[in-house]
């Protein structure tokens, strides 16, 4: 018999795919959904897709029971909570815009399930995101670029530690999505062709401010004002929950010509509006920092970096700033850097480290 490992299934493509391969490759695959879902009522949790709803285990259930897998699920609703939903209200409360996949990676999915799976045996844990781990020549583990660009999922994995790393399988990232949908096909995989999941999972109708209005309730801004980058006041906002740096839509200021947000002032619950090259910049600090290629940044260090999920990563030289603080500067301007935001650092297609933008 193989070795032992359990796969993060949410009853999509990818994972039921991650599932068959390492089966095929002679692991005993033993197939975990992780409850995270807050709400006890089962109307409201078949509302909700993506990795949270009772549709995703049923789904999960079917793939694994096609591909005759043991099959569980596991509770992390209080890990969840702690790690994800709690953090993601305390940012936007506090004027920063959070990226609730990269904690839920690093202290639910990998932290979590990780640590139960070890527990009953297990030797690694897999998942269906694209993306390869490589050992590099220095000894360090690193997630690095899938075969397919257009689904890279490194940005959310960057927080991931040496540990986590040296224990996990993610093997589909040698394919495409268009392999992935085809050899689920080609295998009859009852989710063959279920559509991607797109929303943050526990915020189903996209909707963040109103989530965050029930959720924390007296403790959220009200309304302020939308001020110039000189300061003069122009019109009321909603509530800084309601905005993020570069936003242009949803503002509804008559000012004649396209304005955006430039930066949120929690302390004095302001919006600072400006133009478009306002929001072009091409220096951050970011703290917090994984280092993961590299395990110090002793020099300054030529290398690219992504400032959120869908950007390209742009050239750029990074230097340390303190103790836990790392100085970006980049080589051309990049638009909207924002606060909360992960700032993620590669070299050669691997990630060498990053942290969360000041």
């Amino acid at each position: 018999m193989g070795k032992k490992i359990v796969v993060g299934m949410s009853g999509g493509v990818d994972s039921s795919v991650a599932a068959y391969l390492l089966k095929e490759q002679g692991y005993e695959v033993i197939g975990v959904t992780m409850q995270i879902w807050q709400d006890e009522e089962r109307e409201a949790k078949e509302g909700n897709g993506g990795c949270c709803g009772l549709s995703a285990v049923e789904d999960a259930r079917r793939v694994a029971q096609y591909l005759q897998i043991p099959y569980y699920v596991m509770n992390f609703k209080k890990e969840f909570k702690d790690n994800v939903i709690d953090y993601f209200i305390e940012e936007y409360l506090h004027g920063r815009t959070p990226n609730p996949c990269i904690a839920c990676n690093r202290y639910v999915k990998w932290e979590s399930l990780l640590r139960r799976s070890l527990g009953i045996g297990a030797d690694f844990i897999a998942t269906g995101h694209y993306a390869r781990i490589r050992q590099l020549p220095n000894g360090r583990y690193a997630v690095c670029y899938s075969a397919t660009a257009r689904k890279d999922q490194t940005y959310a994995l960057y927080n991931l530690t040496q540990y986590q790393l040296s224990h996990t399988l993610m093997p589909i990232g040698e394919y495409t999505k268009d392999e992935i949908r085809e050899l689920a096909g080609r295998l009859g995989l009852p989710v063959a062709q279920k559509p991607d999941s797109q929303e943050i999972c526990f915020i189903p109708d996209n909707d963040y401010a109103s989530f965050i209005d029930r959720q924390a309730k007296e403790r959220v801004p009200g309304p302020g004002n939308f001020v110039t980058l000189e300061g003069d006041i122009i019109a009321v906002h909603k509530g800084i929950t309601h905005y993020t740096v570069g936003q242009r839509k949803g503002l509804n200021l008559a000012m004649g010509r396209p304005v955006f947000v430039t930066r949120i002032c929690p302390d004095t619950n302001e919006v600072v509006i400006g133009e478009n090259e306002d929001v072009f910049s091409t220096e951050l600090f970011c703290h917090k920092i994984n280092y993961m290629g590299i395990d110090d940044l002793p020099e300054p260090r030529k290398v690219t970096a992504k400032i959120r999920y869908g950007h390209k990563a742009s050239p750029c030289t990074i230097e340390k700033a303190g103790a836990d603080k790392i100085k970006c500067t980049f080589e051309s301007p990049v638009r909207a850097i924002t606060p909360g935001q992960a700032a993620v650092f590669y070299e050669d297609g691997c990630v060498l480290g990053g942290g969360i933008i000041l």
